[in-house]
């Protein structure tokens, strides 16, 4: 998540939330329509302040060192993350990066 703010730019709105890993694994499978090779240890969602197409493309020149999913309102498992989003517990440990 750090990469992700201060390499590509994008900011993270609230708290980084756990997500169960086996979920998460599910869910990019039905995205992908593809089975994964590796499976998560440990998941988490952010809502990120840009737009999801801006997201990845900024994502992606970054190469970070993780899976990182952007999903867009046009997915049925938005709707879906973004109930999870209010319930699940938050990350600890991860405070945003503050420029300077």
């Amino acid at each position: 998540m750090a990469d992700i703010e201060r390499h590509a730019g994008l900011k993270v709105q609230g708290k980084p939330k756990i997500l169960d890993n086996n979920y998460a694994d599910k869910m990019v499978e039905s995205i992908l329509k593809t089975r994964l090779r590796n499976r998560s240890q440990v998941a988490v969602m952010v809502k990120l302040e840009q737009d999801a197409t801006l997201s990845i493309m900024k994502i992606k020149s970054i190469h970070p060192p993780a899976h990182v999913v952007v999903i867009s309102e046009e997915y049925a498992e938005y709707e879906t993350l973004k109930l999870k989003m209010q319930y699940a517990p938050d990350f600890k440990g991860y405070y945003s990066h503050k420029k300077k």
